[in-house]
């Protein structure tokens, strides 16, 4: 029969109906079920939400410092729930992007909802998988909002590291219910003891309150589900209330729209409602709503204390703004607080390597904006490399994964320069003030940055750092900070092993290098975690690159004082190997003002103008010598010397052997 369809199909001619007895199907009789759309491992059957009370509902994230065991053990709690079926492929079930399975990192926080039968009663458990790294702690926040406990998973090896306890004082803030969980006991190195009493001096959680669990072999991981339906407590909302519902995260689909994260804090959603969002007063009609199991499974109706999915025809994800309220249209509610604006850390100019790529480049831009919001672009332009933009990322990682993801999704290769960081001026000249409408600017291009006559201070912005580390290191640590400009502002031993120490370090000091510098000293071992300090004043100056008197605009760069002889050097012994030689002499020379702070010659090509003199007088000799070096001179000064886009590239380019 299976044939038969096939070469029915081929042919042109119909299949012969199926009958009166027949099932009705939703996929070809010839074609496998697997081939079809995949089904939830729940059934194709709907899943009535109305018999999961808000009594029996356990919103949770899984936080830990990066490597820890987080979406390992997010594919457990999976397996153990029965949402999915345990097989030997499923790691990291819940991450989904290629550069995530790569790099073996969450970068984007994902949610799945669980259903757990525990003495007699079914709950419904909502897990939201969070990323490690500094960079991604916006992730982070925006989950919590969402949740009402956290499990706190901490590597019985490693010990508590330094986003450990960024996480755990952002669950703590947030006056969530945290559930200590130690993994990895399995390994051989393991000390689960030692872990335990940090936990206890840290965070003042006693040790009987720790779970120890392998979530790579199982051992345990039930009883983390017990104990998150025992201390979590269930969301504070009522069903009977007018619709109230908080969008946590959105991406965005090419055929459906913008696809919305939605916890519901009050009232009901169901697909043909007519809803408003607060922050854009737009009115949209639902179209679909449902549950991550982890796939998306449409439902009827999502329930107060639910946490779900919505399409609503939004066509932009600024539509779906993060933070934002949705209310049923006529029922107005007091909007919820919503969450601070992720706040840009390290700008970068991206230019398309060819410039006839501009408009795939730009397509490419603002869709993969659409699912990463905490991206901010500039339209930016330069005589050297064209157009293109200045983009701003959260920190360094931020940077690399969303070039890889252009990359790896819209096969885009793009020029990225060096990373830099916004500084501040505040202006004493009047007539600036009056320009710019305000006493205080941003300088994110070092072409606005204002002379030093119509300043009164220079700005840099600051960061908080946690340093994590063995004893052992500390030496070489402290030394590396002091090199950075960084102030100590605490130093503390978790144990008698480890030290964490806090410095003030100036951001533009650990934007580029300093985690490679601090993972060599340590060998690996220091953990490195930082948060936004504000703005400090600073002696900053600009540094012109000048090729035979006459300034490189591109090549201008904002830096410290005490940082510029050093950096001038670098830049002109860089710029002496990828500039080539001409029939003149080149100086290339870094300046502060109209004082050269370093320079580099580039010799010139010289034609041996004496190969015709065999013997005779050396006159001869020095009249063509001299005959040359005039015209040399004639040549520097009528010669214009064009840097090669190639080499504004291996300049400004980031370096990747650091």
């Amino acid at each position: 029969m299976a044939l038969a369809g096939r070469a029915a199909l081929r042919w042109g001619a119909r299949l012969p109906s199926p009958g009166p007895a027949a099932a009705p199907r939703c996929r070809p009789a010839w074609l496998p079920a697997a081939c079809g759309r995949p089904y939830s491992s729940r059934g194709k059957e709907e899943i009535d939400m109305s018999t999961y009370p808000v009594e029996s509902i356990r919103n949770f994230s899984i936080i830990a410092h990066v490597d820890h065991g987080k979406s390992t053990l997010a594919d457990r709690l999976l397996e153990i729930t029965g949402t999915i079926t345990k097989t030997d492929r499923n790691k990291q079930v819940l991450d989904k992007l290629q550069v995530e399975r790569e790099r073996g990192i969450t970068v984007k926080a994902q949610s799945a909802s669980l259903f757990y039968s525990h003495e007699g009663i079914n709950y419904l458990l909502n897990l939201i998988d969070t990323p490690g790294h500094v960079d991604f702690s916006y992730e982070v926040s925006r989950s919590l909002s969402a949740c009402q406990g956290v499990i706190l998973v901490v590597d019985a090896n490693e010990g508590i590291q330094a986003q450990t306890v960024a996480n755990f004082y952002l669950a703590f803030e947030a006056q969530l219910s945290i559930i200590p969980v130690i993994n990895k006991i399995d390994l051989k190195n393991a000390d689960p003891e030692r872990v335990e009493k940090q936990i206890e001096k840290l965070f003042d959680i006693p040790t009987d309150e720790c779970i120890r669990i392998s979530a790579k072999q199982g051992t345990n991981v039930e009883k983390v589900l017990q104990k998150v339906i025992e201390k979590i407590p269930p969301p504070q909302c009522n069903a009977a209330d007018p619709l109230k519902a908080l969008v946590f995260d959105s991406t965005f689909d090419h055929y459906r729209g913008v696809i919305a994260n939605i916890a519901l804090f009050g009232g009901e959603i169901a697909k043909g409602q007519k809803i408003v969002s607060a922050h854009t007063k737009k009115k949209y009609e639902v179209n679909e709503v449902g549950i991550l199991t982890p796939n998306e499974q449409p439902i009827h109706k999502l329930y107060a204390g639910q946490v779900g999915y919505l399409i609503a025809g939004m066509k932009e994800v600024t539509e779906a703004q993060i933070g934002d309220t949705l209310f049923l249209y006529k029922q107005p509610v007091e909007p919820l607080p919503g969450f601070k604006s992720a706040k840009p850390m390290v700008f970068a100019g991206m230019y398309p390597i060819d410039q006839t790529e501009y408009n795939n480049l730009k397509s490419a831009l603002e869709r993969l904006t659409l699912n990463d919001s905490s991206v901010t672009v500039h339209r930016d332009s330069s005589l050297a490399l064209g157009a293109g933009w200045r983009l701003g990322f959260l920190g360094l990682l931020h940077m690399e994964v969303f070039n890889q993801r252009l990359e790896q999704e819209y096969n885009m290769s793009v020029i990225l320069t060096a990373p830099t960081v916004p500084y501040k001026a505040v202006l004493s000249s009047a007539r600036l003030i009056k320009e710019y409408g305000k006493d205080q600017i941003t300088i994110i291009n070092p072409a606005q940055f204002p002379d030093k006559l119509s300043v009164s201070e220079y700005l840099e912005p600051t960061v908080l750092g946690t340093i994590v580390t063995p004893h052992e290191y500390i030496g070489k640590i402290i030394t590396l900070c002091q090199d950075r400009r960084a102030v100590q502002k605490d130093l503390l031993y978790i144990d008698e092993n480890r030290v964490m120490l806090k410095y003030l370090f100036p951001l533009n000091e650990i934007v580029v290098d300093f985690y490679d510098a601090l993972k060599s000293l340590s060998s690996g071992y220091a953990s490195f975690d930082y948060e936004d300090a504000g703005y400090q004043s600073a002696d900053l100056i600009k540094m012109d690159i000048l090729l035979n008197g006459n300034p490189v605009e591109e090549l201008a760069t904002i830096i410290h004082n005490d940082k510029a002889y050093a950096a001038g050097k670098l830049l002109c012994e860089r710029l002496k190997e990828t500039i080539p030689r001409q029939l003149f002499e080149i100086a290339i020379q870094a300046a502060i003002g109209k004082k050269i702070i370093a320079r580099e010659t580039l010799k010139p090509y010289r034609k041996n103008v004496v190969a015709k003199c065999y013997g005779g007088d050396i006159t001869r000799r020095m009249k063509l010598l001299r005959r040359q070096a005039e015209g040399k001179r004639l040549m520097r000064k009528i010669g214009n010397v064009e840097v090669p886009r190639d080499a504004f590239i291996r300049v400004l380019k980031r370096e990747t052997d650091k």
